[in-house]
């Protein structure tokens, strides 16, 4: 089964400060607003098969049709953040695909030779991370789809097209 969703919907950025990173997408690229998951915590969470779970907010906004995704990392816990990159280095750290069958699509990256380096389950939808930094020089993220997440989605986007950098919240909720 092929995704209804091809292609890549997100591009996350591993940051040193979330406020400060909104700030700079927003005024360069016209991103925002950003809806903020301080301290994010999941349901279930595996890293390199174990149950490790890094201290993480996400700050998620759109430029366009692209989701920007920022991460900031609060500790020192082994991630698949700091797996790439270590403390002091940031930047683009994986894209992300809407994918309509999940297991599918996780078989077909093992299939192709890629580790699965995180899987978590959070929200309502399952996500997984594999580590193909040697194919595209960052993570890929396989996203589940559910009806909520979809119309999170939707609202985030269409957040974007009256948003106005520099006269609106930078933030939204």
């Amino acid at each position: 089964m092929q995704p209804t969703f091809p292609g890549v919907f997100q591009y996350a950025y591993f940051v040193a400060d979330i406020e400060q990173a909104a700030a700079q997408f927003a005024e360069l690229l016209g991103a925002g607003p950003f809806f903020v998951a301080p301290h994010h915590k999941t349901t279930q969470f595996q890293y390199k098969g174990q149950p490790i779970e890094a201290d993480v907010s996400y700050a998620f906004g759109y430029a366009g049709d692209a989701q920007i995704q920022l991460i900031e990392q609060h500790d020192e816990t082994p991630s698949i953040y700091r797996d790439m990159f270590p403390i002091g280095s940031y930047g683009l750290h994986h894209v992300a695909r809407l994918v309509q069958d999940y297991e599918w699509e996780k078989k077909q990256l093992s299939d192709k030779g890629f580790d699965l380096a995180c899987e978590l389950y959070a929200d309502g939808v399952w996500a997984s991370y594999f580590d193909t930094r040697a194919a595209i020089h960052c993570y890929t993220e396989l996203h589940s789809i559910s009806d909520r997440i979809l119309k999170t989605f939707d609202h985030w986007r269409a957040s974007n097209r009256t948003f106005q950098a520099g006269q609106d919240s930078l933030f939204a909720r």
